[in-house]
């Protein structure tokens, strides 16, 4: 085969992965057609099957819908292990180390909480597994890159503001910010974030290929910088993928 479908969500860390595997790929000499599209068109996509390769799919729960049977997807490798959870920037933390410090009413932190619309349910999770309502703690959804701008606003500023979020993400590059601990667990499990191929073209894809993409790992402090690279540097995800294969973004 000369062409890969590859697809992705259309978000900045998914961008980012998506182009890290995409530098394999074009290695192998493969042409690349991409797929954007949200969760549920992608469902439909795969159903179709319009995407050969998927980058990257967050399992065991948070992407199990492209698991489903009729799909005909399969996961390999393991390119980072996404976890989500609060922080505060590092200046504004004064020793707060856990979530369950911030019912306390001297805890300095604002009671507004800006959560991204698409972990809405684990924000909500969380401030009840730690009664933070009746700590007067609210919370404020907004879409998602509206959220991410909130956070940056943050970063900048160090504010004193709870900024919940997944990792790997712009948010944790360089050591700005304390993740609180979560002694209840209320945040959930770690995911693995795994590239999803169509069963029916595995047989055509050169092994050597399928067996660099297995073995190909980005962890999440490189796919944090990819990803603050496209936020705040202004690279395309090509560029900084390119950056990070030269080792001018981190050592590899």
């Amino acid at each position: 085969m000369t062409t890969v479908t590859l697809g992705h969500l259309d978000s900045t860390v998914q961008q980012a992965g998506a182009a890290a595997v995409a530098r394999v790929l074009e290695a192998y000499d493969l042409e690349i057609e991409y797929v954007v599209a949200a969760r549920a068109e992608m469902v439909e996509h795969m159903r179709q099957g319009d995407v050969d390769l998927f980058v990257s799919a967050w399992l065991p729960d948070i992407d199990a819908g492209f698991m489903a049977p009729g799909l005909g997807m399969e996961p390999f490798g393991q390119l980072y292990r996404p976890a989500f959870g609060w922080c505060v920037p590092e200046a504004a933390a004064t020793g707060m180390t856990s979530i369950a410090a911030l019912a306390a009413e001297s805890c300095p932190v604002g009671r507004e909480i800006v959560a991204p619309a698409s972990a809405i349910d684990l924000v909500r999770q969380v401030v009840a597994a730690y009664n933070l309502t009746e700590a007067g703690y609210t919370i404020a959804t907004r879409p998602d890159e509206q959220a991410a701008d909130h956070a940056a606003h943050v970063l900048e500023n160090s504010l004193p503001e709870i900024i919940p979020v997944w990792q790997p993400s712009f948010v944790h590059y360089g050591q700005r910010v304390v993740q609180l601990e979560d002694p209840k667990g209320a945040c959930g499990p770690e995911q693995d974030a795994r590239i999803l191929i169509r069963s029916a073209i595995r047989a055509d894809m050169d092994q050597d290929l399928l067996d660099e993409l297995d073995e190909l790992t980005l962890g999440n402090k490189v796919v944090s910088a990819l990803d603050h690279a496209m936020r705040t540097e202004g690279m395309s995800a090509e560029d900084a993928a390119e950056a990070w294969q030269r080792g001018k973004l981190l050592p590899r």
